[in-house]
């Protein structure tokens, strides 16, 4: 194992001050490699140091300034600190220069989810779930996109998909529930916001929900 697979492994298993040593020396050792810098400021970005990773991942594109993954990095510096439109420049970098992976596409659907473009976001969530059909957070993030530009009957077929993934998930029921209320279908509302507190008895959404229908049906009868 070479000592920078070594800091990466020390990641994984959280043990960050020996990751940030390998990483140190393998720097000190190949100080034109960009690799060693965007690992480091991996480690960084997980530790929330954004100033520190920031700096490491721009000097791996002063060194290389066709590293994909450094692009990625920085993306994900100005995502956590919700500076988007930075994110948006550098997450597409970094497709532009050939990374095709799903993170990068999920990074950038949810770039622009989070700042209110959301058909903007289809596309790459889209893309992102192409390249990972089993991730559930992928689907359910989609789902939600198409829920937001009112595509209610691909966004009902999106979150029964996380369902079939995840028969648990709480927030995949309340959003059913939501669809079927624009639906007119009472029964399978309050069945999917009972699901969705059966599974996490603190959803307020759901329980809200449901507080709504009763009320409507009381006033009804």
């Amino acid at each position: 194992m070479t000592e920078i697979d070594q800091g990466i492994q020390y990641m994984k298993e959280g043990k960050l001050e020996e990751a940030a040593q390998y990483f140190t020396e393998t720097i000190e050792k190949n100080p034109d490699d960009p690799v060693h810098y965007i690992n480091f400021g991996n480690l960084l970005l997980h530790m929330k140091d954004y100033d520190r990773a920031s700096g490491f991942y721009k000097k791996a594109i002063e060194l290389d300034d066709q590293a994909a993954t450094a692009y990625y990095g920085l993306g994900n510096v100005y995502f956590e600190q919700d500076d988007y439109d930075p994110a948006k420049e550098n997450f597409q970098k970094a497709i532009k220069l050939g990374l095709e992976e799903a993170d990068v596409y999920f990074m950038l659907g949810m770039t622009f989810l989070y700042d209110e473009q959301f058909k903007l976001s289809l596309p790459y969530l889209q893309r992102a779930g192409e390249l990972n059909p089993d991730d559930v957070d992928v689907r359910f993030q989609y789902g939600l996109a198409l829920a937001q530009t009112q595509q209610l009957d691909q966004a009902k077929q999106t979150f029964n998909k996380v369902l079939q993934l995840e028969e648990e998930h709480s927030d995949a029921h309340y959003n059913l529930g939501v669809i079927a209320l624009f639906d007119e279908d009472v029964d399978k509302a309050l069945e999917h916001f009972d699901k969705a507190i059966e599974i996490q008895p603190d959803h307020l959404l759901a329980g809200n929900g449901k507080k709504q229908i009763e009320i409507m049906l009381e006033e009804n009868e």
